[in-house]
């Protein structure tokens, strides 16, 4: 006699719904692969954030990312920011909250906005660049990884 699963002590969900479930997920999450693979085809309808301090931004940033850290968003910084365009926020990854506190704070203030899993920590691991200093960078064609 088997034992029993333990994997299976919940049974999974239909298919429906968990097509239902992931759509949704994959609706408030990007991963590095994806927006690395936006960044270097230039697709303009997303806008990346760093929601880090501005040391830590100048320390090392995705390439094109802006620096907002997201102690200072409210209703009268965000007043340039384009609503037609999805807002990409991290911060240094799974054991920090910032890119959270930020996407709540854009969401609340009426912006689509998106968190990249594993924020900074994941982008670095799947081998993409960083730009360093206050300037945004670009991510150039060399950077493909092939993840």
């Amino acid at each position: 006699m088997s034992a029993p699963s333990l994997v299976l002590q919940f049974p999974a969900p239909d298919p429906a719904q968990s097509a239902v479930f992931m759509q949704a997920k994959l609706a408030y999450h990007t991963d590095s692969a994806d927006l690395a693979e936006d960044l270097l085809n230039g697709v303009d309808a997303i806008v990346v954030i760093d929601t880090r301090s501005p040391e830590h931004y100048a320390a090392g940033h995705i390439p094109g990312a802006i620096s907002f850290p997201h102690r200072t968003m409210d209703e009268h910084s965000t007043s340039a920011l384009d609503r037609g365009k999805t807002y990409v926020v991290y911060c240094d990854g799974i054991g920090c909250n910032g890119s959270t506190k930020g996407a709540w704070k854009l969401a609340r203030l009426g912006f689509k906005v998106k968190e990249l899993l594993g924020g900074l920590d994941f982008w670095k691991r799947d081998g993409h660049p960083l730009a360093t200093g206050m300037e945004a960078g670009r991510l150039g064609a060399a950077a493909r990884c092939g993840c």
